[in-house]
């Protein structure tokens, strides 16, 4: 029995390192090598164990051996726990000949305390589960880890009205020097731990958003970490990663609130994409957080080159769709302010890609009436782009021109742009004679507002002067029999007035009447004079 118990055992760790080792001392703690090798009695054979899958590989086998030569024993930190967690599992280390607890025990005991942990400490333990991956064993810490990695960024930005850094507060930001370094200078800053968390792989990465957003973690700041996350990531690397990084950054700024999205960076990977095939969900996902805040937009960020095969200068097809996906507003309803930004920006865009002798009329068309008529307050933006693309565009048919003019509402061209207008040669002849019209109409229209207002203003100084002069026409109370008399005479004075005309009148039609009448020179007799 003591020969069996030093039986030499070789192991073979993944192909990377060999070790030979006593059987009995590891068959004392293991019960996967006990069940291997617990019955062998051959004392001369030499026994041998490949493993393919080792956790930890041979750092990994290294430290069991360690643990297992020294009765049981080992120092278990934050450092060593993912490889020796999954090692423990791995290898059944639940055999204890010593009495100091079995390995599996130890690192149980060492992950309940993970809560107590720095920050550096679960940088470190997130590093390694992800080398570890994807063992089962290790994606029990790992959600450990991340679940108090959250907790602390948590922590850190509810006391954001204390003074004092993460490092007081039981945190180290790194144990990378730069970083730390970083931290102790910014440590109210909220994206003072993106470089920490830039190792992730896209797997890992996707277990940290959503465990953010089940901790109702600032969106803002976790659409700036994504953003960080992409940039520096894709620095470096072949294509295929990098699109793989594109499209994971994307699906997970999609699950976020869009208006704590930056509209500028999204536009930023937008060119990244262009020069790669990402997917069309990926495609659709981009355009869509790009198209419902495209009021934010300005005008470098819609000059996009057209795709290979397209022959026109910009993307015009992109930006009709981001007017379409803005205009469906998402969720929510578009206000008159956001639409007039849209407007104004399209206008623009409209001006620069009106040279492009490519641009078919179509096209130009489509963005001239993609924004509706109550977004506007003034075609003229319209119309001088429609100047510059006719001067390109001089071989177009009337037919092609009068549709390119259809666009415009001539109702809301300044006075400037009718007159330009009808004095352009580069427009129909029927354009130009309706912006006459409307330029008539809205001088008569103004001419009528005018005579309104004035007589209006009248009207009112009148009633003023009325009120005024009934203020002065204050009678004492002793006076109140001569004011109602004076009234009296005074309503007196009209009627007679009223009756003198009506006489007046009467008699002057008389006089015509016999004046005509009469085949005599004789001269009529003359007629008393009454109310005169």
């Amino acid at each position: 029995m003591e020969e069996v118990r030093c039986a030499a055992l070789e192991v073979d760790v993944n192909g990377e390192a060999t070790f030979l080792v006593n059987k009995s001392i590891l068959a004392s703690f293991s019960g996967r090598i006990s069940k291997l090798f617990g019955k062998s009695t051959e004392l001369d054979s030499k026994l041998k164990v490949i493993f393919h899958d080792f956790p930890g590989e041979a750092e990994g086998f290294e430290l069991m051996a360690r643990f297992c030569y020294n009765n049981g024993k080992i120092q278990i930190t934050p450092f060593n726990i993912s490889v020796l967690h999954s090692v423990a599992h791995f290898m059944e280390m639940t055999r204890d000949s010593s009495g100091n607890g079995t390995l599996v025990e130890q690192t149980d005991n060492c992950i309940e305390e993970i809560a107590y942990w720095s920050w550096s400490e679960l940088v470190v333990a997130l590093k390694q589960c992800q080398i570890l991956i994807p063992s089962a064993i290790s994606s029990i810490l790992l959600d450990k880890c991340l679940e108090f990695t959250v907790a602390k960024l948590v922590s850190v930005c509810d006391e954001t009205s204390s003074i004092s850094s993460p490092d007081s507060s039981g945190f180290r930001y790194s144990c990378d020097t730069k970083s730390t370094q970083s931290g102790k200078h910014n440590s109210c800053r909220p994206n003072w731990w993106f470089e920490d968390l830039t190792f992730l792989n896209q797997c890992l990465l996707e277990k940290l958003i959503k465990a953010m957003l089940s901790r109702k973690f600032d969106q803002l700041t976790i659409s700036r970490f994504l953003f960080y996350y992409q940039k520096t990531r894709s620095s470096g690397v072949d294509l295929d990663k990098k699109l793989k990084i594109m499209e994971t950054v994307i699906d997970h700024l999609f699950l976020l609130d869009w208006n704590f999205v930056s509209c500028k960076s999204l536009f930023g990977i937008l060119r990244v994409a262009s020069g790669l095939k990402i997917s069309k969900c990926s495609r659709d996902k981009l355009e869509s957080m790009i198209g419902v805040q495209l009021d934010q937009a300005n005008l470098d960020n819609l000059l996009i080159p057209s795709p290979p095969g397209i022959n026109s200068l910009y993307d015009v097809n992109l930006v009709l769709r981001f007017l379409k996906l803005f205009l469906l507003g998402g969720d929510s309803w578009v206000s008159v302010t956001r639409m007039r930004k849209v407007a104004n920006l399209i206008d623009l865009y409209m001006s620069e890609v009106a040279p492009d002798p490519s641009l078919r009329p179509s096209k130009f068309v489509a963005l001239a009436i993609a924004v509706p008529d109550s977004g506007r307050d003034s075609y003229d933006g319209i119309f001088r782009a429609m100047d510059m693309y006719l001067e390109i565009h001089s071989k177009l048919t009337e037919e092609e021109k009068l549709k390119i003019c259809c666009a415009l509402n001539y109702e809301k061209l300044s006075s400037e742009a009718c007159k330009h207008l009808s004095q352009n040669s580069k427009f129909p002849c029927k354009t130009t004679i309706q912006a006459l019209v409307s330029q008539q109409g809205k001088h008569m229209k103004l001419q009528s507002n005018t005579e309104k207002e004035n007589k209006r203003k009248l009207i009112e100084k009148e009633k003023e002067q009325v009120v005024l002069y009934a203020k002065n026409l204050n009678f004492p109370a002793e006076s109140e029999d001569l004011r109602e008399h004076l009234q009296g005479m005074q309503w007196r004075v009209l009627e007679l007035e009223k009756v003198c005309r009506k006489m007046q009148t009467q008699m002057a039609k008389v006089i015509k009447t016999k004046v005509t009448s009469s085949s005599s020179t004789s001269t009529a007799k003359s007629l008393p004079w009454l109310c005169s």
